[in-house]
């Protein structure tokens, strides 16, 4: 029965970040408008920016904090935040508070999700690493469309999004003081040394370090950017609105069918040639969206499949993570992985924006994400098999032992 918990609570938390990270983006409409919140675009652009950094440090850190003190507390203190400052953000009467509460809420927003998933995948069946962590990952876009439809409800009223947002999370963190067990990783003897974020760079994992985090940047970079701007590059080239918005829907539905099927296949048969797989057919969808098509049905069936590559090569990533590290620093390595590929959701969206404003987007961006998913392939080809980095894991843990 607490397996069945840390599932059902893992999952509802990965809910909100996907409801939270969502929200800000469906409510820019109603805030940059000069009837209803008369802020500029580039206030709210800020603001945005400042959110994401914030789940990016709080991705990093609150993953070390877990694997130093279990993963209980830095999971409660996350919730805690995120909830309360997410309350508040309507409060904030100028762009500088809001991007500061913003700000603050990403730290404890950003800190869920590798916390989480750590603990999804060390309580998993025997051969069920993969499922376990993307099944969570499904709960994002969940999120991402609960906000979107509430989005569109609250309408100038935009402020019941973060109020709404923000009580269910205080909800949540009362039943996870009560129903979520400790379970932090099996430390070393006392007399061995703790572990640190210079672990993750150390020989044993120095590689395997890198290509995560150039991988997950680079996959970032395509999840957000087709989310932030497939609608406006579709609309560019000459579909209409309406159905450039049921093509992001289509997008991410593709999403959640890749997650199961990603999951299954990296259990089966590795996780190191599945995720180049996964990562190589982004590439070449992404590429075919570049090519005009005459028939509306072949369209969304092409961007239905680019959907169940591009969304679960990146959620492999944390996968990686748990086949490579040792279990005191899995919600490290998570968490790094997490928090610098933020900054990819920074840059995909912002270099995109630039080509939107030129009028390159259509077909260039296409061709911007097919280069960033070839380059996921590459790193990840120069990664260490996951076994023999699980060896060295386990060697390194050895040593500790005995020093």
């Amino acid at each position: 029965m607490t397996n069945t918990w840390i599932a059902i609570l893992c999952f509802l938390i990965v809910v909100f970040e996907g409801y939270d990270i969502v929200a800000l983006g469906a409510t820019i409409p109603v805030l940059t408008d000069p009837e209803v919140g008369g802020h500029s675009v580039d206030a709210m652009n800020w603001v945005n920016t400042f959110s994401l950094i914030g789940v990016g440090i709080g991705a990093a850190f609150m993953g070390r904090l877990a694997d130093r003190f279990g993963r209980r507390r830095p999971l409660l203190i996350a919730v805690l935040v995120f909830s309360i400052f997410t309350v508040i953000f309507p409060l904030m009467p100028d762009p500088v508070l809001m991007g500061a509460s913003r700000f603050i809420a990403g730290l404890g927003l950003g800190g869920c999700m590798p916390v989480a998933l750590a603990m999804m995948q060390e309580n998993a069946p025997v051969g069920r690493r993969a499922l376990a962590n993307n099944l969570p990952m499904v709960g994002y876009h969940l999120g991402a469309v609960l906000a979107s439809l509430t989005g569109r409800a609250a309408g100038a009223e935009w402020s019941s999004l973060y109020y709404l947002g923000g009580g269910l999370g205080v909800a949540l963190l009362a039943v996870l003081w009560f129903k979520l067990p400790e379970t932090a990783p099996l430390a070393p003897g006392s007399d061995a040394p703790r572990s640190s974020f210079a672990d993750v760079v150390k020989p044993a994992f120095l590689r395997s370090s890198i290509g995560l985090w150039i991988a997950a940047f680079m996959g970032l970079v395509l999840v957000y950017g087709l989310n932030a701007w497939l609608p406006k590059i579709m609309g560019a080239a000459g579909y209409p609105v309406a159905d450039s918005l049921v093509m992001l829907f289509v997008l991410n539905l593709g999403a959640i069918v890749g997650l199961v099927i990603s999951a299954f296949a990296a259990d089966a048969k590795g996780i190191k040639g599945v995720a180049m797989l996964w990562f190589a057919a982004s590439a070449v969808f992404l590429v075919l969206l570049a090519i005009p098509f005459g028939s509306q049905v072949v369209l969304t069936a092409v961007i239905f499949v680019t959907g169940v590559f591009v969304f679960s090569a990146q959620g492999l990533m944390y996968v990686y993570a748990g086949h490579i590290y040792p279990r005191d620093l899995v919600a490290t390595g998570i968490g790094l992985a997490s928090g610098i590929g933020r900054f990819g959701a920074i840059v995909g969206p912002y270099i995109t924006g630039l080509m939107v404003a030129a009028g390159t987007a259509y077909p260039g961006a296409f061709f911007l994400y097919g280069g960033a998913a070839v380059i996921a392939v590459l790193v990840i080809l120069q990664m260490p098999n996951p076994r023999k980095a699980v060896k060295g894991a386990a060697d390194v843990d050895a040593q500790r032992v005995s020093a």
